[in-house]
């Protein structure tokens, strides 16, 4: 089912990510997790596309046994990497045959974090890609957007205007990324209404259950943890339970706050697990 037949006023959608696992171990345990979130109704899931390109096949694999076998809608991350226009029509052919109608397009990040460099005969942006999927598929497309500006535009407005250039494209939702503060989150779903973006726009929520883990997570991709928040995190990090506590505390609070505000979605970034999700969900929900 394409996402354009889920969204609906008033109604937030529910969402988790997954990526497809390198060992058969991962695979086993990510299937567990599956199983374990399934019973909390996702209005979708997303399934990711490694650096390059490089869980081209696994992606599709995964995300045609979601849609398929298990009953779960997919919206399946693309990204420019590595790959010619040709490629990425092929793959786009490759989900369809699959039922997946849904495909997140990403410009995505160069494999071992070097410098952007576009394949020939590819794409150098995200809004390109988009274009080019709504050109040879029936997909629904969505994009990707940056509360706190991506981290590698240092001009706000300028980022929000790449974003808009997206929509423009046929992008029919935003799934941002991670954020932790809701006032970021708010300020930037006004300046879209403002300059004419009208799409869903969805908060991508991530649950600190680690805090080493949590803060490697926000130098790669520009996030900021509240001083408040990791002071109180720092402090209980000798003991990993109340982390987790203070984490999903945190992070129900949160989501709360933002269906409180009207928020579009919530998509959880599971990193394949399920304890964290299932405990916001259920709070939620209660």
């Amino acid at each position: 089912m394409r996402l354009d037949q889920i969204f609906a006023p008033g109604r937030a959608s529910i969402s988790f990510e997954f990526f497809p696992p390198k060992t058969d171990e991962g695979w086993t345990s990510l299937y567990q997790t599956i199983d374990k979130l399934k019973p909390l109704d996702p209005s979708y899931v997303s399934v990711t596309y490694g650096a390059g390109g490089s869980t081209r096949a696994k992606t599709v694999e995964l995300a045609g046994r979601i849609q398929n076998d298990i009953g779960i809608n997919v919206l399946a991350h693309l990204t420019c990497v590595g790959h010619t226009a040709d490629e990425i029509t092929g793959i786009v052919q490759q989900l369809a045959a699959q039922n997946v109608d849904n495909v997140l397009a990403l410009r995505g990040d160069p494999p071992g974090g070097g410098v952007w460099t576009r394949t020939p005969g590819g794409f150098e942006h995200a809004d390109q890609l988009v274009a080019h999927i709504r050109s040879v598929s029936k997909s629904f497309v969505a994009c990707a957007g940056f509360p706190e500006g991506h981290p590698q535009c240092l001009n706000l407005r300028r980022d929000l205007e790449h974003l808009k250039g997206k929509v423009d494209a046929g992008a029919g939702a935003i799934v941002t990324q991670l954020f932790f503060d809701n006032a970021d989150f708010l300020r930037f779903r006004d300046d879209c209404r403002h300059i004419g973006m009208t799409v869903p726009i969805v908060a991508g929520i991530m649950p600190i259950t680690n805090v080493q883990q949590i803060k490697r997570f926000v130098t790669m991709c520009g996030a900021r943890i509240p001083n408040r928040l990791l002071t109180k995190l720092e402090s209980l990090e000798g003991n990993p339970d109340d982390v987790y506590r203070a984490g999903i505390e945190y992070a129900a609070n949160q989501c709360r706050d933002l269906l409180f505000h009207g928020v579009d979605g919530l998509h959880f970034y599971t990193l394949n697990k399920s304890p964290a999700t299932v405990d916001i969900v259920q709070r939620l929900r209660a």
